[in-house]
């Protein structure tokens, strides 16, 4: 039960005695939601599920982890799936797929019983896109298509109803709409507002808009019209007087959240206090990172809704140069296949995975649209964590990063997909092939000593002194101390003391 004292162990909303109406307007924690200490946080499905893990097993945290595995398992089956619309039936599927179910930075929404709020909010989210997705497919053409949008935005109510973040999937569903199923530029949107055979295409993202400002309207209105507040502790940065220190502040952290996805070395169970030392200063060497960052993310979305010019389709099929594009995808730019022949062209097919006989009914999104994409699925859903709108009560928790890592996975596979086909030598291209087997393997094995840290509280917060020392040192200190080891108690509070004098709590208990 490491990290769920307040969630599980004395959530009055999980007992039996307990009206189960009293969870729709309370707090993730119990506390009614207009209540001025409420955390606001609004998680009623999660508290239930909790609910019916404790009428099942009671406290035994046993059953708890095991529906959190099962969810997780579920969400990775979905995503696969998902990414099976993207990249074909072929090896980049399996990639995206093994990428998403081994990266460690799932280990706390996992393994930590209160993630599964994320877990539970991403499985939803990916129901919802995918309903939106045969919403797509079948516009037009079907009956059934109204119900497939009327399953969407049950499914994204649903999943803001795990966690607030959920409702995000309205943006990348309008997105998946506009870049990859209608393959629009961005100098396309405007002239096709004015073609009336994309009427049906304004239709849903207009209810798609409108579904997501009525979903935040009540959220608001439900929480009592007011924001939470958090100590200086949980964010140190918007407690900052200074304005130069919260936006060089705030600019960096998505910096730093990229660089956990991209290589989870150092993971914590909590970031808060000085864990990652405010930016007071222009002259601060890391906001050169932050530079690189925002320079490469531009670059790369820029270029993608860019696009080729050199592209024209053909009875609805890209051609290039008089010749269909290799494995199968329809509008990539001329500058990823110029220097195929067609005869690497159907070898790519085969090695996509694709069947020559299914060639001709296939037709993919260009790696552009699936950058776009991308990008989409791992910023929209971060925004809400950016304190760009209103603060947070943390400064990084990996736990957030649950549903944007989606877009991380699926922008890894484009990647390597892009470079496996560029090479031109088998060398090369087994290079790329075992590089990217080798990433998936070193991510199991992190996530595999990860999950050692979960075993118990005070491996936990061990494992997190090296990031928030005076954080892990006093919460150890209170697990020494409920074990009788008085004297390692003691020690572990000093220890607290000397990194961050001013914890009265931590004065109190030594």
């Amino acid at each position: 039960f490491v990290f769920s004292s307040r969630a599980i162990k004395t959530n009055q909303d999980l007992l039996p005695e307990t009206p189960w109406i009293h969870i729709f307007y309370n707090d993730f924690w119990g506390t009614l939601l207009t209540h001025s200490g409420s955390h606001k946080s609004y998680r009623p499905l999660c508290t239930l599920s909790f609910r019916i893990n404790h009428a099942v097993g009671g406290m035994d945290p046993w059953g708890y982890h095991l529906v959190n595995v099962l969810l997780h398992a579920a969400v990775t089956g979905l995503f696969t799936n998902f990414s099976r619309i993207l990249f074909g039936d072929g090896y980049w599927t399996l990639i995206a797929g093994l990428l998403f179910a081994s990266h460690p930075i799932h280990t706390e929404a996992v393994a930590g019983i209160v993630g599964r709020a994320d877990i539970g909010a991403c499985l939803f989210f990916l129901l919802s896109l995918m309903c939106y997705v045969k919403h797509c497919s079948t516009r037009g053409s079907s009956a059934s298509t109204w119900g497939w949008i009327l399953g969407a935005v049950l499914c994204a109510g649903c999943s803001m109803l795990w966690k607030e973040q959920g409702v995000t999937v309205l943006a990348i569903s309008a997105v998946y709409d506009i870049f990859v199923f209608h393959r629009l530029k961005m100098h396309q949107i405007i002239s096709a507002l004015y073609k009336r055979k994309n009427l049906t295409l304004f239709f849903s993202i207009g209810l798609l808009t409108s579904w997501g400002t009525a979903l935040l309207g009540v959220r608001l209105y439900w929480m009592g019209n007011k924001p939470p507040s958090f100590s200086n502790s949980d964010n140190p940065a918007a407690d900052s007087d200074s304005f130069l220190t919260r936006t060089l502040t705030f600019f960096y952290l998505p910096t730093k959240n990229l660089w956990l996805l991209l290589c989870p070395d150092t993971l914590s169970f909590d970031w808060s206090m000085d864990a990652v030392p405010l930016l007071k200063a222009v002259s601060d060497w890391r906001n050169l990172h932050t530079v690189a960052f925002y320079a490469g993310l531009l670059l790369l979305a820029y270029f993608s809704l860019k696009g080729s010019s050199n592209e024209r389709e053909c009875n609805g099929k890209a051609v290039m140069n008089g010749k269909q594009n290799a494995n199968g995808h329809s509008c990539h730019s001329e500058m990823e296949y110029k220097t195929l022949e067609v005869k690497a062209s159907f070898a790519s097919k085969e090695e996509n995975g694709i069947k020559p006989h299914e060639i001709q009914k296939l037709q993919l999104p260009s790696t552009e649209n699936i950058v776009i994409l991308s990008l989409s699925l791992l910023i929209v859903p971060f925004v809400p964590a950016t304190n760009l709108f209103f603060y947070v009560g943390f400064v990084i928790a990996e736990r957030v990063l649950y549903v944007p890592s989606m877009g991380f996975c699926l922008l890894v596979t484009v990647g390597v997909r892009a470079l496996y086909v560029k090479a031109q030598k088998r060398f090369l291209k087994n290079l790329v092939f075992c590089s990217t087997a080798a990433l998936i393997v070193f991510y199991g094995l992190k996530t595999v000593v990860r999950n050692g840290d979960w075993q118990n509280e005070e491996m936990l917060y061990r494992s997190g002194i090296k990031v928030n020392p005076a954080k892990a040192w006093g919460n150890l200190g209170n697990v020494l101390k409920s074990q009788s080891k008085i004297a390692e108690a003691e020690s572990a509070y000093r220890n607290a003391l000397y990194y961050r004098s001013n914890m009265a709590d931590m004065l109190y208990n030594l």
